[in-house]
């Protein structure tokens, strides 16, 4: 079957690619439970970090052409082929719709959004809290980058204060030029919203974005489903995949994959380098906040997967080899 369509809609709210489950299975009274009684070290004992980037690192251009900067969740500053992107920038204290309440990073950003690298574009996915942050995008909105994402964030993003001139909206499947990279939005399994009334109103995506020399593919935030094969033998193959491996439980397992899905999903996008995304920054989960990254490292030593794990913040090129910096164990 090809799953590789522009998304469909059943009157406001956007389909996802085959049917998917996102209420929390048992209810909220058993979620409510199950958090009460959680033992799990759901938020690190140790404080991590200080993380700090080097600034002067970006004074050169990476040698193998392709670099990332990993800033904690999804957020990774992406240098490919002579232009730069970030992803679903979140320098916000907390992943959350108030100030004083919800998920807390762990660590501090690395560097601040005024000291980056000057930018391309930058992509965003939908427009979940841990994925879109207003004070993010506020900060953002003084500088002049266009955004890239799907279709109907456009409009939260101009409520933030960017200006319409500044971003493109994509549908699954459309393609954005800019310069030699072509950036395709591409089916993702997952849901979008920013309160309890207007799920599925704006779309979610993941990306394809393809170089003169390199190939890589950000996946977001996405349940397992079978276009990730279809996405490989059209797209692929991947000299990277930037997947998520956090936040997931037995009550979201469609709109999550966590660590052995999203090998799987590693595999069948035909990718020749892996790095998890989407965990270690924030406590969404009843899983303890290290538990992502052990999983990960053992489903891809049984598999014969190479890991991509940089440092927070620490500018790494991408070589055809394992990276592995075993930071979150200091």
């Amino acid at each position: 079957m090809n799953y590789l369509r522009p998304a469909q809609k059943q009157g406001k709210k956007f389909l996802n690619p085959i049917p998917t489950a996102m209420g929390l299975k048992g209810g909220l009274h058993k979620t409510l439970w199950n958090y009460i009684k959680n033992k799990e070290e759901v938020v690190p004992k140790k404080k991590l970090g200080p993380f700090h980037t080097n600034e002067k690192a970006y004074e050169q251009k990476p040698s193998s052409g392709l670099r990332i900067t990993w800033m904690g969740h999804s957020s990774i500053l992406i240098e490919i082929d002579g232009k730069r992107f970030l992803t679903d920038p979140v320098w916000g204290p907390r992943a959350s719709f108030v100030s004083w309440a919800g998920p807390k990073r762990f660590f501090n950003p690395p560097i601040a959004l005024h000291n980056l690298p000057s930018i391309d574009a930058i992509i965003i996915s939908h427009d979940h809290y841990d994925h879109l942050d207003k004070p993010s995008i506020q900060i953002l909105a003084s500088s002049s980058i266009p955004f890239i994402c799907p279709l109907g964030v456009g409009k939260v993003l101009q409520k933030m204060g960017i200006p319409s001139h500044r971003i493109t909206e994509l549908n699954w499947m459309d393609e954005h030029q800019l310069g030699d990279i072509k950036i395709t939005a591409t089916p993702s399994r997952h849901f979008s919203g920013r309160g309890i009334l207007n799920r599925n109103e704006t779309l979610w995506a993941s990306f394809v974005i393809k170089g003169p020399k390199h190939n890589i593919f950000y996946g977001a935030d996405s349940g397992w489903h079978p276009v990730f094969e279809e996405i490989g033998n059209k797209f692929g193959p991947f000299d990277l995949t930037m997947l998520e491996i956090g936040a997931y439980g037995e009550g979201w397992p469609d709109i999550h994959m966590g660590p052995n899905h999203a090998s799987n999903a590693h595999i069948a996008l035909q990718g020749k380098l892996m790095m998890p995304i989407h965990w270690g920054t924030f406590n969404l989960a009843l899983h303890a906040w290290d538990e992502p990254v052990k999983l990960i490292k053992k489903y891809a030593a049984e598999k014969n997967i190479h890991l991509v794990l940089p440092k927070p913040g620490t500018p790494t090129d991408i070589q055809n080899q394992s990276h592995i910096s075993h930071w979150w164990e200091a």
